[in-house]
């Protein structure tokens, strides 16, 4: 079979093979290559600057890659102009016609394509519908919010039935109420139509929240693909682990098979068997594994700590923990009811326990600021 075959059920939809793309001497992707199945929400997750954009606006064919190839149901498209290629898109800016009604931005790819004007009238009453815009197709763009021009925007991309459909950094100029109400609606339409979505986002939560599976990019290469409980759980790399969500790093050093030691406690944790006895390394653990309850001096990886600070967020307390008087060497979660029982207060002593199998070991690093 050549690539230029039709899409089967084994092979991806999407297939990016080698992707790079040079601003002269600047490297923006690095030999980028992924496979994402039809039918799958997919989210580019990334700081900044690190080429998920770029990415993005290469599968479009609005900016060609440098070198590398891409695939869509079979297809070699790496050649292939925007207006050639199958998929709606949706820009961070609405990029809606402003002297255009919401019915007309909605049908202006459908006249383009020639349709009747029946035709066109019954889709955008359709697509309007699936918005929760049906009331709406005889207003302008500047008499409707921020999110309901949003989905304007996304009932125009998907007025043509595309095979996939990229949304570039939709939500982020909208208000954090707005945005988790959006979230859970362009998620409930990627369900309901099982279109292959393309997503580019900073913002982890929308990741966490939105996606089948997380794609982490820096400096122009992939860091992890996996799914959002995969990503969080298991990061694959020190800057994955402090990116998505918040992590306590450790400085470190191999005291002997599957042991390390930090200061002066030593802990179990999964190690490479090759790690040589002395050699640094970074610990990485989430605050809300750093246990305080039901803790028993003189188990594994079990230690006194004083608390330092807390700091109240809602439903938990971020509580800043000293290990022999030094400065807070990490913060553990503490719901409500666990502050509350164990009378957490700035100065009171607690046993603190690091599940070993909770614990994530990395080459030395330095976590962003």
């Amino acid at each position: 079979m050549t690539d230029t075959a039709l899409n089967t059920p084994n092979q991806p939809y999407l297939r990016i093979d080698r992707l790079s793309k040079r601003f002269g001497t600047f490297a923006a992707l690095k030999e980028v290559s992924l496979e994402v199945p039809q039918g799958e929400f997919v989210c580019f997750l990334g700081p900044s600057g690190c080429g998920k954009t770029t990415l993005l606006r290469a599968i479009a064919g609005l900016d060609m890659q440098s070198s590398g190839r891409i695939f869509q149901a079979g297809r070699d498209i790496s050649n292939l102009p925007a207006s050639e290629r199958d998929f709606g898109i949706v820009f961070q800016s609405y990029a809606l016609f402003p002297n255009l009604t919401v019915q007309a931005n909605v049908g202006y790819g459908l006249v383009s394509r020639g349709l009747a004007k029946s035709e066109i009238a019954v889709r955008v009453a359709e697509l309007l519908k699936l918005v929760d815009l049906a009331d709406s197709g005889p207003k302008y763009p500047a008499q409707l919010s921020g999110g309901q021009q949003q989905r304007v925007a996304l009932a125009r991309a998907l007025a043509l039935s595309p095979g996939l459909l990229l949304l570039d950094e939709p939500l982020s100029a909208l208000d954090a109420r707005v945005r988790a109400y959006l979230r859970t609606e362009i998620r409930r339409l990627h369900q309901r139509l099982g279109v292959t979505t393309i997503m580019v986002t900073h913002d982890q939560e929308e990741a966490l929240t939105m996606a089948d599976r997380i794609v982490v990019m820096n400096e122009g290469v992939i860091e992890q693909v996996g799914t959002p409980l995969d990503v969080y759980r298991q990061p694959a790399s020190a800057f994955v682990a402090d990116f998505v969500g918040t992590t306590n790093f450790l400085n470190a050093r191999v005291s002997g098979p599957g042991r390390v030691r930090f200061g002066d406690i030593e802990l179990a944790c999964e190690l490479d068997p090759d790690a040589a006895p002395g050699s640094p390394v970074t610990l990485a653990v989430r605050p809300e594994d750093a246990v305080v309850r039901n803790t028993v001096a003189g188990s594994a990886n079990t230690f006194g700590a004083r608390v330092c600070g807390i700091e109240f967020l809602g439903s938990f307390c971020r509580v800043g923990l000293s290990i022999n008087g030094a400065a807070p060497a990490l913060v553990a979660d503490c719901s409500i009811n666990a502050v509350r029982d164990l009378a957490i207060a700035e100065g009171v002593e607690l046993l603190v326990s690091l599940p070993p199998e909770r614990l994530r070991v990395f080459a030395p690093a330095k976590p962003r600021p």
